[in-house]
């Protein structure tokens, strides 16, 4: 399983470990990856992703999950959160149209 969160596309970042006599050795930063059960209001479901606490505090910020994922970049989001934005999306339209 990769590290990368997958409704903000954070992932690991490489670095330095310095020394205090100034030596320097590679190392890895990684993202604090949490598995979170999210619930979704267009679709009237919970879906389970494994989501940095960064984003999570985005998506809460942003109002929810159907807000984050209708607002976000389809580059930036995983596959299953690809499917989930389009059947969000789908659910929300015909929604729209009628009223």
């Amino acid at each position: 399983m990769s590290r990368i969160c997958e409704l903000t596309g954070k992932g690991r970042q490489v670095g330095n470990n310095v020394s205090h006599a100034n030596n320097k050795t590679k190392r890895t930063f990684l993202p604090n990856l949490q598995n979170v059960t999210l619930l979704s209001d267009a679709l009237g479901t919970s879906v389970k992703l494994r989501v940095s606490t960064n984003g999570l505090r985005s998506v809460e910020h942003v109002g929810g999950l159907d807000n984050w994922l209708v607002k976000t970049a389809d580059d930036q989001l995983s596959l299953k959160a690809r499917r989930l934005k389009r059947d969000i999306r789908k659910k929300l339209t015909p929604a729209a149209t009628a009223a």
